[in-house]
């Protein structure tokens, strides 16, 4: 008899052990990780946003069950710079690849190579446009706009679907969408003109408004995919297990957006999705893309490279509401045209530093050829050019730009000059200085010309692709990690 209670007391303790063990692994089950990057969009361009013109659903469910982040801030609004930036958690000068279409000579550590050290399977597709060495960090790539169709999106799912399941995994999916020029699309009627929001900074024409249009039906197109993301997750049984996070690499391309400092060019849109593992809410607290890399070895719980010039931010899918920075940074470097600004933004204020304030500052060559640009030649032709749609033809421009961010959502009104705001202008520009001071940042005088004119965007022949010396070349900045000031 006692041998049998034994037997039965023996047999309940292995039952509980083996529940025990069940759930102790599970809860060491690593983290997977997709970011899915749009291509030239802005934070508020999305419905979660507060845009009620555009249809993202799929995006909006995400960001409702998520963390939607209102203060985070790129590095440059500029497509390759900004990407190399946010994978490799370093500033743009620093990752010696700060202008448009180049890349850096040093093989950086990535999150892709960080993961893939400890055994994630980590995969890419849809848009690269970052060279050749941070390729080496990626298991699976599919680059090719042949197999990634015309938005950029094709392969996600098959990405997911042909990884090594025994692996925990680290996608980039990176859509074309919504880069121009605008290509076939079957979500082109998704958006009516007549019910486009135009932004003050843009004519309000039955041009603009079906530039704006095709804008429109590019991000509903982005979004249509992440709901197939989504749903692909869930057949796999992958879905409660990945964190989601939603972002772009810089605003809108339109004059006065992409390339610029102000919010409409830096400020991304930045979602955060991890089914039951993410305190719902919104968080405006202030991070910089430098931070979304050791972020993500963070929650995988990976030790940060010292390369990594941004911190971990974690804490906030805890508690949404817990400040983090204090300071974020950007820059604007060459993008088709000659140009080297410089960025400090805080939860209240932004200030920009001009180093070529002798230039108009239109926007990419892109945007210049839009029937938006066009329209608003048109009217300055005219003369019935608002203020604010005058600001890509104003020669020369402020040195220094100041603006109060609760009273000027948008960035119109300089506060540079103004006694009752010198304190700050002053404050914001030490502070500015001691982060290029302290992360090596230079301003050459013989930077990279135009490539393209700035009323028209035609190939200027005798600068194409010629490139002159480039912030933090000869300071050695790929060499330091310092972030400055945080």
């Amino acid at each position: 008899m006692k041998i049998h209670n034994f037997i039965k007391l023996s047999s309940v303790c292995l039952v509980f052990y083996n529940i025990i063990q069940s759930s102790y692994s599970q809860s060491k089950v690593k983290p997977n990780i997709i970011v899915f990057m749009a291509d030239d969009v802005s934070y508020n361009d999305l419905g979660c946003y507060g845009n009620s013109f555009v249809k993202t659903p799929n995006i909006d469910g995400l960001a409702k069950k998520g963390i939607r982040f209102d203060n985070a801030i790129l590095t440059t609004s500029s497509c390759s710079p900004s990407r190399i930036s946010i994978l490799t958690g370093r500033y743009p000068h620093n990752t010696g690849a700060a202008e448009l279409h180049t890349e850096p000579k040093k093989d950086f550590s990535s999150i892709a190579s960080e993961l893939q050290k400890k055994g994630y399977y980590t995969g890419q597709a849809g848009k690269w446009h970052m060279g050749k060495l941070l390729r080496q960090g990626f298991d699976s790539i599919y680059d090719e706009n042949v197999q990634n169709g015309d938005g950029g999106e094709a392969m996600w799912m098959p990405t997911i679907k042909q990884r090594d399941k025994n692996k925990p995994f680290f996608f980039w999916f990176a859509a074309f969408d919504a880069h121009r020029p605008w290509g076939q699309n079957r979500f082109s009627k998704t958006h009516k003109i007549q019910d486009v929001e135009v932004p003050s900074t843009l004519v309000d024409d039955k041009e603009t408004r079906e530039d704006l249009t095709h804008y429109y039906n590019e991000i509903a197109r982005f979004d249509a995919y992440i709901g197939k993301v989504v749903a692909t997750l869930k057949a796999e049984g992958e879905y409660e297990n990945t964190l989601i996070l939603i972002m772009a690499d810089n605003g809108r391309p339109f004059p006065r957006d992409k390339t610029r400092m102000y919010d409409s060019g830096i400020k991304t849109p930045f979602i955060a999705h991890w089914s039951g593992r993410l305190k719902e809410g919104i968080s405006t607290s202030l991070v910089s893309a430098v931070d979304v890399a050791p972020t993500l070895l963070d929650v995988c719980e990976v030790e940060t490279p010292r390369s990594f010039q941004g911190k971990s931010f974690k804490k906030l899918f805890k508690d949404p509401n817990l400040e983090f920075r204090k300071y974020a940074f950007a820059e604007h470097n060459w993008h088709d045209h000659e140009a080297h600004e410089r960025m400090v933004r805080t939860k209240d204020f932004l200030y920009v530093l001009n180093f070529r304030p002798q230039f108009p500052n239109q926007g990419p060559a892109d945007a210049l050829n839009s029937t938006s640009f066009k329209s608003l030649q048109r009217s300055r032709a005219n003369g019935n050019l608002t203020a604010e749609q005058n600001d890509v033809f104003l020669q020369p421009r402020p040195m220094e730009e100041l603006f109060e961010l609760s009273m000027d959502e948008h960035q119109y009104y300089n506060l540079s000059g103004k006694n009752e705001f010198e304190e700050t202008r002053r404050t914001l520009k030490k502070v500015l200085e001691n982060w290029m001071l302290e992360t090596a940042d230079s301003v050459p005088d013989d930077l990279t010309k135009d490539w393209y004119t700035r009323d028209s965007g035609k190939k200027m022949e005798e600068n194409f692709k010629v490139r002159g010396e480039m912030p933090g070349c000869n300071s050695n900045a790929d060499e330091v990690n310092s972030g400055g000031p945080f």
